[in-house]
């Protein structure tokens, strides 16, 4: 199913929907693969633990926190996929990254801890029918089916490199 396929588009997630193109679910899964969106693995390390303004996050951080958030929404729209009507609560990214490790990790070992994630995520939804991936479930006082989580776990990445080229890549 595409992007363009979501109904209703959620609120706040939305900005990392539309940052996929309007693709098959599956093609983005192929086209957006963590090594292809943090493709520039050189200028990742050699950041090191900079940051652009105090209390800001790591590129280390930032990996885990995509790879926290891709779990989370993975879980979702199991629930979801599912017909679990359940509401489910947002989550702290700040409680979450305060409490890694991910400052003693490299930026390698995060890479292949998101690309193993990625495979399971792939799995979960190559499993859903065009039923489940519609259902409606509720998270965080929003409605959402799993296609739309499928998308914001593409687009969220996308939203994080972003970030990373804009404010991360001058300090180098």
């Amino acid at each position: 199913m595409k992007r363009s396929e979501i109904v209703p588009m959620p609120p706040f997630f939305d900005r990392y929907i539309n940052l996929v193109e309007d693709i098959d679910l599956f093609e983005g899964f192929v086209e957006h693969t963590p090594e292809h969106v943090f493709a520039e693995t050189e200028k990742l390390v050699a950041l090191g633990d900079r940051v652009y303004a105090e209390g800001k996050w790591t590129v280390k951080d930032i990996l885990q926190h995509v790879t926290d958030n891709e779990r989370i929404m993975s879980y979702r729209a199991l629930r979801f996929s599912r017909n679990d009507k359940t509401q489910l609560p947002g989550y702290d990214e700040a409680i979450l990254a305060a409490n890694t490790v991910a400052a003693q990790r490299t930026v390698s070992d995060l890479m292949e801890e998101f690309s193993e994630l990625r495979r399971s995520t792939i799995t979960l939804f190559k499993n859903m029918d065009k039923t489940m991936l519609t259902r409606i479930g509720n998270a965080n006082q929003t409605e959402i089916s799993p296609l739309a989580l499928g998308f914001v776990i593409l687009g969220h990445p996308l939203h994080h490199m972003n970030v990373i080229r804009d404010r991360y890549f001058p300090l180098l």
